[in-house]
Parts: C-alpha cells; structure tokens; sequence
C-alpha cells in the first residue's frame, strides 16, 4: 500500500506567541500575548491566558503547542502541591523549573512546547528560568520566547537594565510585547502580566487598544 503524508505531517505544526520574563530590583515580571492560533492561519482565541500560576509564587509562560503546554502544566502544579505538602514550606522556583525540564526531557519525542519559569521565593529572591524544547535548563536575569520574540531582541538588548524598579519594569515587558504583537501576525489580543514580589502577586491586563504604538498600524 502506498503510504501517503498529509499536508500537516509535511508542513508540522505551526504555532505562535510572544512570551517574556525580566528580573527588576525585588522581584520579577513575566508577561504574554493572548492570541491562540491553529496553524498560524486561523486564530482560535483572542483572550487565552498563557501566563499560569504553578504555586503561589511561581508563574509559567507557555510556548508551542497549547494542548500540550498544558498537559505539562497541569502534571507541574500537582507535583508541586505534593513537594509541598511533603517539605512542608513553598517550592522554590528552581523546584518548579526543574519539574518542568523533566517532564519535557521524559517526553520530548512527543511534545512540542517551551516554558519561561519566573517567580520569588525566599532562599535566592526573583528568579527566570528558561525550559526549551527537549527539556534544556538555564537561568537568565530576562528571557522571551515564541514567534513574536524574533522581532524584539534588539529592543531588549537595548532596554533591559539590571535592578530596574517594579514600574520600569512593567513599562519595558508592555513595551516589548507591543512591538512584538504589532509585528507578528500570530501575536496579538491583551498582554497579561504578573508582577511576583515578597509581598505578593499582582495580576496586570493592557487591552490591545491601551498598548503603547512604535508605528502607524
């Protein structure tokens, strides 16, 4: 019998984001787009929530193919519930990005998604990890991620400064994801971000018409 590949099988799967994370003096932003697209063509979702809370500290921003993301972050949050529970005090944020490593190195041959890790805890503060396709872990003081993420490194290289303050921080993760989601097509809708601290977590929306603009659009 003649074996014949579909379209999909030839092409693979097509997905797009813009994600991001950046340490500030006392704690950490992480932030996305909410633009869900099937195939890089039809968008399946203007308002989906990429940025999703693993513990209380601890957020993770999610790239690829969304059903697997969160399939990888579903099993993340109960491995930590019960890490918890078991050392009777918070994970640390290290705890959380490495419980993600090992479930997308244990099954990289089957997943297609990556992950920013970012959160606070109290033995080493404000954290940013970064969890790559086929489970690869490295700490970074700011990282993006996904399709939009090509057309901000300059941008970032330019702007991000060490101990930035909670709102210069806030002012260049909006910044970035707006030049990101005015320049790819499968970025787009809100940016979601969360500000994590010692004091607590803060939960930021910008609607797509109250981002700041670069150019005429």
């Amino acid at each position: 019998m003649e074996k014949r590949c579909t379209d999909s099988q030839v092409k693979g799967v097509s997905t797009g984001t813009t994600i991001l994370a950046a340490t500030f003096d006392g704690g950490v932003v992480i932030g996305s787009d909410s633009r869900a697209s099937i195939g890089g063509e039809y968008v399946s979702s203007k308002t989906i929530n990429k940025v999703i809370q693993v513990h209380d500290r601890i957020f993770s921003c999610m790239a690829g193919s969304l059903a697997d993301a969160q399939a990888v972050t579903k099993a993340a949050k109960f491995h930590l519930s019960f890490h918890s529970v078991q050392m009777e005090t918070p994970p640390l944020v290290i705890a959380a990005a490495s419980v993600l490593k090992e479930l997308c190195y244990k099954n990289k041959d089957e997943l297609q998604a990556g992950f920013i890790t970012a959160g606070w805890d109290r033995k080493n503060g404000a954290q940013v990890y970064v969890v790559s396709l086929g489970g690869m872990l490295i700490r970074q003081p700011v990282t993006i991620g996904g399709s939009g993420s090509t057309y901000i490194y300059g941008y970032v290289d330019a702007k991000y400064k060490p101990n930035m303050s909670k709102e210069e921080c806030l002012q260049f993760a909006t910044n970035a994801l707006a030049l990101a989601m005015g320049r790819d097509n499968v970025s787009g809708g809100v940016a979601h971000l969360v500000v994590v601290t010692e004091s607590g977590v803060e939960h930021v929306v910008v609607p797509g018409d109250k981002l700041p603009k670069f150019h005429d659009e």
